[in-house]
């Protein structure tokens, strides 16, 4: 985990009385990786617009073109010619930067190409598990080599044999990894899922050609299928969205507005639960675009800001949203207690000890657990100097918190949120009324 000292930016967050506006979201980070990597593997030329303005998705187009895809950008719209399923041997090393989206999923990608891939990243990304990954991938024939369970990682393509393989954790990436090799294996694959997981890669394999079957909670995909090039426009990104809806939770008379927003229904509990919190949303406009649900939503706060309990099914289905929605469990009624959420440990940062630990600095009461929270409601906080851990989560959801404090507080660390919202400090600063 990175120090305090170690941090290069600081942002300050003044107290806001208000927080009002409309705008529409960056496309959405894990949409954006998938299209990413199957345009660069399919026949054609993929044209993808409002695609993710973050560092992540920008590592998974960088490490395509270093496989052999062809990468222009025009206005808001990227251009992907394919590589019609037969990567190059790149001449450097893959480096997915602060992505490990980027290096899980994309290891399944090559796992069956006749070529050695060297994987890289940047220290956080080193100390993310990768051997759940490459478990199944050997189960398959692939040849993966690692440095104490993490990256440096070292995949050496070879020709792959279908499995049915029972998931022991819940996570999109490893799923995805799984089908992403499935899709160039001998045979037909299948996953099983207890706890069913974000599915955009399904929708992301089905909008690029291929076929897949699902039969209560398993998932089967056919090898040897051939993708082909498609013109999309990314949904904004529901997490990005987490901030800004949290943020309208803090004020009574609030208003906000999220046009083209991602609602796919295996993101859409983060919706479910802003309204069980007290959040008022009204859906204006609502289509489907390539398997994913796209809308428009109005928010406001009802009379109560009320807390919760997070845990099992609802804590996969939230993992990437639970520092936000702890940051503001303070301010609830009767606060929000997390368990069932150890992956946080394993993030861009131990995200279980980061919140509590800012949550402290800024006044409140918390209890940790090896798997969670316990933060009581009713508590006022102050102004203080917060720890990202150059973790883009943990800043941006330390700048909500920030709102209702009393007096500034500092984000140090504040440009991690470029990983994955550049735009985050300017828009907060737009719809905050102060």
């Amino acid at each position: 985990m990175s120090s305090a000292t170690n941090h290069s930016a600081t942002q300050i967050i003044p107290p806001a009385r208000g927080f009002r506006g409309s705008l529409m979201l960056p496309g959405d980070k894990s949409i954006s990786h998938r299209y990413a990597m199957l345009a660069g593997f399919a026949e054609g030329t993929s044209r993808i617009t409002n695609f993710s303005t973050g560092a992540d998705p920008h590592s998974s187009l960088a490490c395509m073109a270093s496989l052999g895809a062809k990468i222009s950008v025009e206005a808001k719209t990227i251009s992907v010619t394919g590589t019609a399923g037969q990567f190059i041997q790149p001449s450097t090393q893959l480096d997915c930067g602060n992505s490990g989206s980027t290096m899980r999923m994309l290891a399944g990608l090559v796992a069956a190409q006749p070529a050695t891939f060297r994987f890289i990243g940047d220290e956080s990304l080193t100390l993310r598990p990768m051997e759940r990954i490459r478990k199944p991938l050997q189960q398959m024939g692939a040849r993966i080599d690692l440095t104490d369970g993490h990256a440096p990682m070292t995949v050496h393509g070879t020709p792959l044999t279908a499995i049915d393989f029972e998931a022991p954790i819940a996570s999109a990436q490893v799923k995805t990894a799984v089908l992403f090799a499935g899709l160039q294996a001998n045979g037909t694959t299948s996953i099983a899922e207890r706890v069913r997981t974000r599915d955009h890669s399904e929708h992301a394999l089905r909008a690029f050609g291929a076929t897949l079957q699902r039969d209560d909670d398993r998932l089967s995909i056919l090898g040897g299928q051939k993708l082909h090039a498609i013109d999309a426009t990314v949904p904004g990104d529901m997490s990005s969205a987490a901030f800004f809806l949290c943020a309208s939770l803090l004020f009574e008379d609030s208003n906000l507005v999220l046009d083209s927003l991602g609602m796919n229904p295996t993101r859409a509990s983060l919706l479910d639960v802003i309204i069980s919190m007290g959040g008022v949303i009204k859906v204006l406009d609502i289509q489907d675009a390539h398997g994913e649900m796209v809308g428009t939503i109005q928010v406001n706060r009802g009379r109560t800001l009320r807390g919760m309990d997070i845990s099992g099914q609802l804590a996969a289905q939230l993992i990437d949203e639970i520092p936000v929605l702890a940051a503001i469990a303070p301010y609830t009624e009767n606060g929000i207690r997390i368990r069932d959420a150890k992956e946080l440990r394993v993030k861009e940062s131990d995200r279980i000890a980061l919140v509590v630990k800012n949550l402290r600095a800024m006044g409140a009461e918390v209890t940790e657990h090896e798997d969670g929270m316990d933060i009581p409601g009713n508590q006022a906080l102050h102004g203080a100097s917060i720890d990202s851990g150059m973790d883009h989560r943990i800043a941006m959801a330390f700048s909500i918190a920030a709102l209702r404090a009393h007096g500034p507080t500092e984000i140090l660390g504040s440009e991690a949120a470029s990983i994955s919202f550049p735009e985050f400090y300017t828009w907060l600063d737009e719809l905050a009324i102060r």
